[in-house]
């Protein structure tokens, strides 16, 4: 055998070597592939579906369910009931006052803006929980309310973040 034909045989060795170890990392790498769109697929049914029952009818929010992973400040009972923001001055000053500490909270998308209504997504790691903000100008009160979209109980996760956003809401509302 000559040296050329010599040349071409390693060549074409080194080649399939080269192949093979390719195809290895292409069968390593599907599988991983495989897991990330499995996860990816959890993670967007962890957001859960928007619900079509939110929004003010009859100047109210929408209940509470039993569960105890909703908050709002027009419950009957002490399980779900969370204190309203309330405001001095003048009530669009003090809408658009949430409005401001709302758009700057990495958690938190408005979904609808009107003049005395809000309504928010508010995520964490893996859910998506859907709030509300209903004006009362006459009471000088904002209602709020905050629900998980899945499962039973938000482990406190609902009220700790309405009081987050009462709390930069009442630090403005001190501010001249």
């Amino acid at each position: 055998m000559d040296i050329e034909a010599k040349t071409k045989e390693l060549a074409v060795v080194k080649l399939m070597t080269e192949l093979k170890s390719v195809e290895s990392m292409i069968v390593r790498l599907r599988g991983k592939v495989i897991v990330m769109c499995a996860l990816s697929g959890l993670l967007a049914a962890c957001a859960g579906e928007r619900p079509n029952n939110l929004g003010v009818r009859d100047d109210k929010l929408s209940s509470c369910p039993s569960s105890p992973n909703c908050v709002s400040s027009q419950a009957s009972d002490e399980r779900h009931r969370i204190a309203p923001l309330a405001f001095n001055g003048d009530p669009d000053t003090a809408f658009a006052r949430l409005k401001q500490i709302l758009v700057q909270r990495n958690d938190t998308a408005i979904i609808e803006d009107k003049p005395c209504y809000l309504r928010t997504e508010l995520s964490t790691t893996f859910f998506v929980d859907d709030g509300e903000f209903l004006l009362d100008r006459s009471r000088r009160i904002i209602n709020v309310r905050s629900a998980s979209r899945l499962g039973y109980s938000d482990l406190g996760k609902n009220r700790s973040r309405m009081e987050d956003i009462r709390h930069a809401f009442s630090l403005l509302e001190m501010k001249p």
